[in-house]
């Protein structure tokens, strides 16, 4: 009955490995409700102040900031929002697979490629990856701070302004629901013309528009407003990017923690009927063994 006895404690060390994984989804559902609330709180804020420099671009076509204006891509910086922890199934594992293709695609022209990880798995990953990585935050939480992220902003920021990157994009996951969630790559700077198409398409179905244009009155002038509503665009979407991104971590955890424990479930089916087996098999040998010695008697 030796191999009954391993087999029921194989069955024991599962059990308890499921009551964690079953622990985790729980705890991974309740963080994601908490983090889909502050994904839509934020969610109003980066879409209006999308909106509103776009709005004042537009109004004011002689003045063109630097991250208005498109260039030759000779350096390209990427902003990465990987997840602080693992066990959330493929969700990084896809997004950098993402990134290193675009990376190829880039190096295939001569561009040259500098990094910012928001999170500890993008950090880690970059470090061992090599390249320029420019910027790192870890640790940021279930519940994460703009100001934990402003410095390393600011430090792709002045690299555009310095003339060391010619493009910024912003990669992390999109979430799109609870069992879907998807890796995206935006173009941060220079800002995307298509800005300006879906703003027009917006406004163009409420009614905002009159006359095809918009008037401002302005204080201070619109160079010192469109300066600093920039920098804060900026760090709008990235922030917004990296609490969509927490959202698609905990769903993609919940997701993966509950298929562990339904395939711990389907092992100890398995486990506990071979072990039925083995139990009757050793009953049977004993049996025959009781039968055989009374004929001998």
């Amino acid at each position: 009955m030796a191999a009954g006895k391993e087999i029921k404690s194989q069955i024991g060390s599962i059990k308890n490995t499921q009551k964690i994984t079953s622990a985790m989804e729980m705890v991974a559902a309740s963080k994601m409700r908490r983090a889909q609330d502050r994904m839509a709180a934020s969610q109003p804020y980066a879409g209006r102040i999308r909106r509103v420099v776009s709005h004042v671009s537009r109004a004011n076509p002689e003045y063109r900031h630097d991250y208005q204006i498109e260039r030759e891509v000779k350096r390209i910086g990427y902003i990465v929002v990987t997840s602080d922890r693992g066990l959330c199934g493929g969700l990084n594992s896809n997004l950098l697979r993402r990134v290193l293709r675009e990376v190829r695609e880039w190096r295939d022209q001569g561009v040259e490629v500098s990094f910012c990880a928001l999170g500890t798995k993008g950090s880690v990953f970059f470090r061992k990856y090599g390249g320029d990585l420019k910027a790192a935050v870890r640790s940021l939480g279930d519940a994460p701070e703009a100001s934990q992220l402003i410095g390393s902003i600011n430090v792709m920021l002045a690299a555009f302004d310095e003339g060391e990157l010619d493009r910024i994009d912003l990669v992390y996951n999109e979430f799109v629901n609870t069992m879907t969630q998807k890796p995206v790559v935006h173009q941060l700077l220079p800002l995307p013309k298509s800005l300006d198409e879906e703003d027009e398409a917006e406004d163009a179905e409420q009614d905002d528009v009159s006359s095809g244009g918009w008037d401002y009155i302005y204080e201070p002038d619109v160079k010192t407003l469109l300066d600093k509503l920039l920098v804060r665009y900026v760090e709008a979407q990235v922030y917004q990017a990296v609490v969509e991104n927490i959202a698609s971590e905990q769903a993609a955890r919940m997701i993966a923690m509950k298929n562990a424990s339904d395939n711990a479930g389907d092992i100890i089916d398995d486990l506990q009927l071979q072990y039925n087996k083995a139990r009757q098999a050793a009953i049977t040998q004993e049996i025959s063994e009781i039968v055989g010695g009374a004929a001998a008697v």
